[in-house]
């Protein structure tokens, strides 16, 4: 059976790919029979077929455009424009053959100039320029402006838009290849829309060239009918004039579908549904209003003079959508509390009847027992940051951080608890905060009609623009209007959406709390998950080491910026030292030895040497013998001055590599490392500080100075 169906799904897709071939070859004998279709002469039998099908493909047309909900949905649609005009200016050149050679073109032209104008050629040339003005004046030269603008404000925002992709990539919202395809989508419209700008010119010169058409028929059907069939004047005129007349309509009523579809997809830009939905939706969306439309038509029924019957008639059924639509949204309400109200009534829950005997302390003692539990991680916001977190209204929250959670647990080798959200109406209504086991770590304000723009350091403030502070790493920044974008961007800043900047706020401060979060239990699913594989691993360190020293020294590794993905080599290095010692300081050393080319591929510039700052020898002895008698993991006598100068010079040679884009690493001796890792905390949190013995082997080392201690000369 299996076989049979790997059989059948073979033969399925090598049918669709000669179907593939098929319809290619299809599509270029048709365009190669437009053209052919200008030298050769039609019968009039084919002529009818070609021109009920141009119709039927201009209403199709139409009704694609009118049903996608993006405009690259049908990205063809330039490339169809071009081919549609084509097609119709043959049809114009073998039914003016016809008429010309014959008098007669077929049916449908026919049909056009005896039906639908009631065979008068008067009221034909009217109605047919009645359309060319409608198609030529208000809808091509409107498609033609929404074009042209869209073309380039499309341009215009492109490196805005590809500068918001960087900073999402940058802050690990969405991975390299979710980059890539953001980034063809943007190429894509831009094109798009660049080729819908030369292409409202097709839908332009198709309606001058009607009209020049048709002329040139009328003329060219008079010279004919006079001077080779001596017909009258009057013959000729009602002949000739109403074929053409007959043959311009067919040609201009698909000319102006097809122009329509043109704006419509132009005008599309805004719109997240198709244009049946979101008229439908959109008109419907304030039922006071049409009540308010219900009563001025009813007025307008009953003022004297005007006809009763047709605006009463639309008063009435606008004032019975209104009330259907009040209706409707009053009982949406009360059909979403229902639910609640039914697990409130069952058995047990509060506010229900008499409960059984002995069950109503143990009933209410469950239901305190969630109030007592903390989340590991939370996130409070303001009622005006609500819609980042509803995914109906747009907000996008939600997915970023799950995107975050999953850069996080590649980046630091521990998965992220589950981030709770949750509003607070005790915050100010733009305002955020996140939690720690319950305890405020940091706060954030957002405006969420704004964009951040981020400080280009030219000190002059965007136009419009609220001055702020970038709340992850403190940097100037304002908040500007979106209508403001392109100015701002020309000013050289990069903007960012208010979802974005909560969630790179987010990464900084979920990385600085990630050994917080790493408690025993998930350190033990991470070993469960090692034990699957490496079950002699897990054995031996079970041996020598208890659950909570393991988790002390990730937490370690995880405080000091070192990535616990390969937690095998760390496991086996404290397999090794636990049997000597149980010090966390000794413990972390020999993990970080175990992943030292870990630690130093991180800091390895693009050239791929290491940038180093290196203490001197009277200030490592200095530091060695302050550390004499003090217990490990304690900071040794410094006198605060020093300590301040100290930190004075090594910021000046960060400042000095800063300059040529190098971010250097302290390096020390394996003693000291911890220790000075513990001095600088405070003062420069961001400076990575490396063991000689950490360095691997063979590495490029350059170094950037030497950090003197003070009471050197």
């Amino acid at each position: 059976m299996a076989t049979s169906s790997g059989a059948n799904v073979l033969a399925g897709k090598a049918g669709w790919q000669r179907l593939a071939g098929v319809t290619d070859l299809v599509v270029v004998g048709a365009v190669v029979l437009i053209v052919v279709m200008m030298v050769l002469p039609l019968p009039a039998a084919l002529l009818d077929i070609l021109l009920a099908s141009n119709i039927s493909l201009s209403l199709l047309i139409l009704l694609m455009s009118m049903n996608v909900q993006r405009v690259l949905d049908l990205s063809v649609f330039p490339s169809l424009l071009l081919i549609a005009t084509l097609f119709r200016l043959a049809l114009n050149v073998s039914s003016t053959r016809l008429i010309l050679l014959h008098g007669y073109a077929g049916e449908v032209i026919l049909a056009f100039g005896r039906f639908v104008v009631g065979g008068n050629f008067v009221v034909g040339a009217v109605v047919f320029l009645i359309l060319v003005i409608i198609q030529f004046v208000v809808i091509t030269r409107g498609a033609e402006r929404v074009a042209e603008v869209a073309a380039r404000f499309t341009l215009d925002a492109m490196p805005g838009k590809q500068m918001s992709i960087d900073a999402d990539l940058n802050a690990g919202l969405i991975d390299e290849n979710e980059a890539r395809r953001r980034r063809a989508e943007i190429e894509r419209e831009a094109d798009f829309y660049g080729a819908m700008d030369g292409a409202s010119k097709f839908v332009k010169g198709d309606a001058i060239a009607g009209i020049i058409i048709t002329i040139v028929n009328i003329l060219g059907g008079f010279a004919v009918g006079l001077l080779q069939q001596n017909l009258s004047l009057g013959e000729a005129l009602q002949r000739y004039t109403l074929l053409t007349i007959g043959d311009g309509l067919v040609s201009q009523i698909p000319a102006l579908l097809v122009s329509t579809a043109a704006g419509v997809i132009v005008t599309r830009a805004a719109s997240e549904n198709n244009l049946g939905r979101d008229l439908t939706h959109q008109l419907t969306a304030e039922p006071a209003v049409l009540s308010f439309t219900a009563v001025g038509l009813g007025i307008l029924g009953i003022l004297p003079g005007l006809p009763t019957l047709p605006f009463l008639v639309l008063a009435g059924l606008l004032a019975t959508v209104s009330r259907i639509l009040s209706r409707t949204r009053q009982s949406s309400p009360e059909k979403e509390a229902r639910p609640t109200a039914g697990r409130a009534g069952e058995k047990g829950a509060p506010g229900t009847g008499t409960p059984e005997a002995g069950t109503g302390a143990r009933s209410a003692t469950e239901e305190l027992l969630p109030a007592l539990q903390v989340d590991p991680f939370a996130i409070e916001i303001g009622y005006n940051l609500i819609p980042l977190a509803d995914a109906e209204a747009g907000g996008d929250l939600l997915d970023r951080i799950s995107v975050l959670r999953r850069r996080l647990a590649w980046e630091l080798g521990f998965i992220v608890p589950p981030i709770r959200i949750r509003d607070n109406v005790e915050l100010h209504p733009n305002q955020y905060r996140f939690l720690l086991r319950g305890v405020e770590v940091a706060r954030g304000e957002l405006l969420v009609d704004r964009l951040l723009a981020m400080d280009s350091g030219e000190g002059a403030p965007p136009p419009g623009g609220i001055e702020t502070k970038e709340p992850a790493f403190g940097l100037p920044a304002w908040w500007v209007r979106p209508e403001d974008r392109e100015r701002a961007e020309e000013a050289g800043y990069t903007l960012i959406e208010p979802g974005a900047v909560l969630a790179t706020h987010l990464s900084e401060v979920l990385r600085t709390s990630a050994p917080d979060l790493l408690g025993r239990q998930e350190v033990k699913e991470m070993l469960e998950v090692v034990r699957k594989q490496f079950p002699a691993v897990i054995d031996e360190v079970n041996q020598v080491l208890t659950l909570g020293e393991v988790q002390k020294v990730l937490q370690g590794l995880l405080a000091e910026g070192v990535s616990c993905r390969d937690l095998v080599a760390i496991l086996e290095a404290l397999a090794d030292t636990g049997r000597q010692t149980k010090e966390p300081e000794e413990l972390i050393r020999a993990a970080r030895f175990a992943l030292r080319r870990q630690i130093t591929r991180t800091f390895l510039t693009p050239e791929g040497y290491l940038p180093v700052l290196t203490l001197s020898p009277q200030g490592e002895r200095y530091l060695t013998e302050s550390l004499q008698g003090v217990p490990a993991g304690s900071l040794p006598a410094v006198d605060p001055a020093d300590l301040r100068r100290l930190v004075e010079r090594i910021s000046h040679l960060l400042g000095e590599a800063a300059k040529s884009g190098i971010q250097p690493v302290l390096l020390v001796s394996a003693e000291l490392r911890s220790t000075v890792h513990r001095l600088l905390a405070r003062s420069l949190p961001r400076l990575p500080v490396l063991a000689y013995s950490e360095v691997s082997p063979g590495t490029s080392v350059r170094s950037y100075g030497m950090v003197v201690w003070p009471d050197e000369s």
